[in-house]
């Protein structure tokens, strides 16, 4: 998740995004909010970065538009 002021490659997503236009950075709902619920505070995002429902609503998605889900 990208998160602000702790993502180790915040830079290279700074440099990524304004190099293409295609690309896109996503933080997905429900792990958000588990994550900020334990932290007792709202998780900031880069500025880069979308909140997205929910992570497996969204590789479903992608799959139903051609994409393949590729688990190392």
């Amino acid at each position: 998740m990208p998160i602000d002021g702790r993502s180790p490659v915040a830079d290279n997503i700074a440099t990524m995004s304004l190099e293409m236009d295609n690309l896109s950075f996503a933080a997905f709902g429900n792990t958000r909010r588990k994550l900020s619920a334990k932290k007792g505070e709202d998780i900031a995002l880069l500025d880069e970065a979308n909140t997205l429902p929910s992570g497996v609503v969204r590789l479903i998605e992608l799959q139903e538009y051609g994409f393949a889900y590729v688990k190392p």
